[in-house]
């Protein structure tokens, strides 16, 4: 069997009850004092995509009005607004960013903080062990280097179920502590039962070990921070004693394959903006989003504790999707939550094809869903209830885009040509459909395109006031390619994306995703049989409307949706092509000028894994 590796400091007990979402909760720790309003920032995120969409609302209103509103124009009209608030709402919140980037703020001269004891928590569940451990070694080597006055140590905390990786886990482990430099300090621990996933990994080590930490920085198993990054997340917990928890903004490193690139240019390039944007709207009651973010361990043991979400049928469930709800339950016991997307150096790993892509959305639709049945808990702040309701929206809206693109489909181009003309429209027992002119129904098209462009040619534009050069990508020539190329492959995934996350939603719904499997982070190639499986409904839908395109019956500006759907299967495949031809496709500023952490993180990497396969630590018997 495994040997049972134990290394910890002593016990220090720190107990984390479960919370009550029937009853409000104040925390007494939380110091007095006033906290600067975001409610100017709000105003001017939420009233233009609010105008916006009634602005929509009103002249669609107008063209069906003429003989009074029927019932499949209102579901129309319904689904289009709220479909198109969303659009705006990401616009606006772009819009609030380059606003903010803009503005040169001086910097502020603040007191020498108290120093922190910080311990950085690295969950792990069946991950590849020299990875995790090269990632936990850069940070803590980086983290000596650069000083300071704060206190920090690497906690390993194993969840891991196969004895074979166990094996691995604890003599990589092993052997990372002989080679650790004096003065760093590295823990590790694995649970006999993985109770409760992630979120009884992380409360267990606050029961039994959290009073001796002012903090925790809760990493992921693909994190990697560099130390200066961990440093002003600490100063800036230090200085802010009302402050819970302070996110920074994830960036996205290690993308080899072409879906993988292509999410890292879009988060490197659009998603500046859009983070600074965000951080101004929320102030004090931003979002968690699981991981690179510091806490404090003691607002978070007194105010956080995740009681089981009872089901229709009386059984007991974990919430999966924990990290939105902590935020809430720190925000409702009056605790800060803010959100720095300015300090950088903060990185994690995306997933590298389109399916599995796919398989970790199952995974957050199911969480985020849970969170609907919160939205009328006793005590949660309005933004708290938003980011909640925003999560879950985020799912929801691709069944409400399928349902808006099958009646669009079936309206056509008018009452002479169009699905519904050869459903005997002069049977009583069927509906008036909208009768939709080709030149309004183009103008919605253009216009919903537009507005999903949108949001990336204006983080494009708003990239230099971030302190990003477009010659950083390799020249003006080739930022332009790749953001053209992106675009593309953007709007062709799109449509594939929509569906998957559709049958995400009616899976969870269903009763059908069950349990919460490890990412699969390196990802791989997938057999025919495979890609067929998962993407006949797109490919079906695609044939559809490709069909309905050339027969005259549906309008022509729906191509490019039938293309990616009829294409679903060949674009998956595509999305795995590593190496030279996603290089070519997708370019980054990563390729020119890699970040000194990743490659010292490489490199610990590599050689921790030489040295255990060497070993040939391969079994779980020694």
């Amino acid at each position: 069997m495994t040997r049972d590796l134990h290394i910890m400091p002593p016990k220090a007990p720190l107990p984390m009850p479960a919370q009550n979402f029937s009853a409000g909760f104040t925390d007494a720790q939380v110091p007095n004092g006033d906290r600067p309003s975001a409610g100017f920032w709000r105003a001017l995120a939420f009233s233009p995509a609010m105008a916006a969409t009634l602005g929509l609302l009103w002249v669609m209103t107008d063209w069906f009005g003429a003989e009074g509103i029927n019932l499949i124009e209102a579901i129309l009209l319904a689904l289009i607004s709220f479909n198109f608030f969303w659009i705006s709402f990401t616009v606006c919140t772009v819009l609030l960013g380059m606003l903010s980037l803009s503005r040169q703020e001086q910097p502020r001269r603040e007191s020498r903080s108290q120093p922190l004891r910080v311990a950085l928590l690295m969950p792990v569940y069946n991950e590849v062990p020299w990875n995790v451990l090269g990632n936990a070694r850069t940070m803590l080597e980086d983290l000596q280097a650069r000083g300071g006055q704060h206190h920090y140590a690497m906690f390993i905390l194993s969840d891991t179920r196969d004895p074979e990786i166990a094996a691995q886990e604890q003599a990589s482990i092993e052997a990372l502590r002989t080679t650790l430099a004096p003065g760093l300090e590295l823990y590790y621990r694995r649970r006999a039962e993985n109770t409760d996933r992630k979120v009884g990994n992380i409360s267990d080590w606050v029961n039994h070990w959290g009073a001796g930490w002012d903090a925790m920085l809760v990493l992921d198993a693909d994190s990697l921070m560099t130390g200066r990054a961990i440093l002003r997340l600490t100063d800036a917990l230090a200085r802010d004693p009302g402050a819970g928890l302070i996110q920074s903004y994830p960036q996205l490193i290690g993308a080899q394959s072409v879906f993988a690139r292509m999410q890292q240019f879009a988060n490197g390039v659009y998603g500046i903006a859009f983070a600074e944007g965000l951080a101004r709207w929320c102030g004090q009651e931003g979002n968690y989003w699981g991981h690179n973010a510091i806490i404090r361990t003691k607002a978070f043991a007194s105010s956080a504790g995740l009681p089981k979400l009872r089901t229709f049928n009386g059984q007991e469930k974990l919430i999966m999707s924990h990290d939105f709800v902590e935020a809430g339950l720190l925000r409702r016991a009056g605790w800060g939550v803010r959100f720095l997307p300015r300090i950088r150096g903060s990185y994690e790993e995306t997933p590298p094809t389109l399916i599995d892509h796919a398989l970790r959305d199952r995974r957050w639709c199911q969480g985020n869903l849970q969170h609907l049945k919160l939205l009328s808990a006793t005590g949660f702040r309005a933004v708290s209830r938003f980011h909640m309701f925003h999560g879950a929206v985020g799912y929801l809206m691709s069944p409400l885009w399928f349902a808006l693109l099958v009646m669009w489909a079936l309206i056509g181009q008018g009452e002479d040509a169009s699905v519904l003309h050869y459903f005997s429209p002069d049977n009583p027992l069927f509906p008036q459909w909208p009768e939709m002119s080709e030149t309004r129904h183009v103008l919605i098209i253009l216009v919903m395109y537009a507005m999903l462009l949108a949001p990336k040619i204006l983080g494009v534009l708003a990239l230099p006031l971030s302190g990003v050069h477009y010659a950083e990508f390799g020249g003006r020539s080739k930022f332009l390619t790749s953001f053209l190329a992106e675009v593309i492959l953007s709007i062709l995934y799109a449509p594939i994306l929509m569906v998957q996350q559709m049958i995400a939603v009616f899976r969870t719904v269903l009763g059908i995703q069950n349990g919460w499997s490890p990412q699969m982070r390196d990802g791989g190639s997938y057999s025919l049989r495979t890609l067929i499986l998962c993407h006949a409904l797109e490919t079906i839908s695609g044939f559809a409307l490709s069909v309905g395109i050339l027969s005259g019956l549906v309008s022509v500006w729906l191509a490019p949706i039938a293309i990616s759907l009829a294409l679903a299967i060949p674009l998956s495949a595509l999305s795995g092509v590593s190496a030279s031809a996603a290089r070519r496709m997708v370019g980054m500023k990563e390729d020119f000028q890699e970040p000194a952490i990743t490659r010292m993180a490489r490199r610990h990497r590599n050689e921790l894994k030489r040295f255990i396969e060497g070993k040939g630590v391969m079994t779980a018997a020694e």
